[in-house]
């Protein structure tokens, strides 16, 4: 009688952790699964399908198309189906527990998946919160062609453990920047074979659209040559790493200030001409420029000295 007792007392037992867990599995949804969260789909945990491609709210096979828990995140732009280009804010505001060190993964991705651009949102205000947290966050990109894509914000999970992981995707129309060309000039010895130290020649770069073409410009001076333009002899005597810390043009005049970096380990009259020049040579493609001053930290006398 006792041993019946006792064995009644474990099955009733069974049965309450049994109910206990369909209970919190019919609240809360699968673990690992797509849910439809604020009109997006959404990835808990790692779901073993694909995306759903039916759109958010509709049944869909197998998969639930509400959601049961709490939206956490809210893109307030790019808007789904929206048109974006380079570069692009997206902001909105999410829990606070999305973020690590105030901070979140954001990322652009083609119809292929692959990934076209990455970075991090980053929370205005205060993170250590469950509250929703305002976030603001940039992207830049280059594509050739206009293409489908998806934007994809993801909590920063400290854990590593798939279950823990929350992503929300957010279809859009991936659009190529207006571009225009610029010319950066550099020294080549193929068409120079005297290499007259103060003669520099034009390549032509491709690049987004700007009012600061001038700036564009320098750049692409410091950026160097390609493979292809060494190939074809272009050289370039400025060092890499060097940063613009201003330019200006007035009155036919312009004035560019370089940090440190650009004449750091510079000897020899001709090298120091061929730096005058592709910076010089680069500025004054443009019709406002007649004129170029260089300076380095402010300094203009005892700079690029041979």
């Amino acid at each position: 009688m006792k041993i019946l007792k006792i064995t009644g007392f474990i099955v009733l037992i069974l049965a309450i952790v049994v109910i206990a867990i369909l209970g919190f599995r019919l609240l809360n949804g699968p673990e690992d699964a797509w849910i439809c969260q604020n009109g997006q789909w959404v990835k808990r945990g790692n779901p073993s399908a694909p995306r759903p491609t039916a759109a958010c709210g509709q049944a869909t096979d197998g998969i639930t198309s509400t959601s049961t828990w709490q939206a956490e995140i809210e893109v307030f732009t790019p808007q789904s189906g929206q048109i974006i280009k380079s570069p692009l804010t997206v902001a909105g505001q999410v829990r606070g527990n999305w973020f690590f060190e105030a901070s979140f993964p954001i990322k652009l991705a083609d119809s292929q998946g692959l990934e076209v651009a990455a970075s991090y949102a980053q929370s205005i205000g205060n993170w250590m919160t469950e509250d929703f947290v305002p976030y603001s966050g940039e992207l830049k990109f280059q594509v050739d062609a206009t293409t489908t894509g998806q934007l994809i914000l993801k909590n920063d999970n400290l854990s590593g453990l798939p279950q823990y992981d929350k992503e929300i995707m957010i279809p859009v129309l991936i659009s190529p920047a207006p571009a225009f060309t610029v010319k950066a000039f550099f020294s080549n010895a193929n068409l120079d074979p005297e290499f007259s130290c103060n003669r520099a020649f034009p390549v032509t770069r491709s690049t987004a659209k700007t009012e600061a073409v001038a700036r564009a410009a320098l750049e692409q001076l410091l950026s160097g040559p390609s493979e292809l333009e060494k190939k074809l002899g272009f050289i370039t005597s400025i060092n890499a790493g060097v940063k613009i810390q201003k330019l200006t043009i007035e009155n036919g005049t312009a004035k560019v200030d370089f940090d440190e970096a650009m004449e750091k380990g510079i000897g020899g009259s001709c090298r120091v001409s061929a730096i005058r020049a592709q910076i010089t040579e680069t500025l004054k493609q443009f019709p406002t420029v007649n004129n170029v001053i260089i300076s380095v930290n402010g300094r203009t006398e005892d700079i690029l000295q041979p």
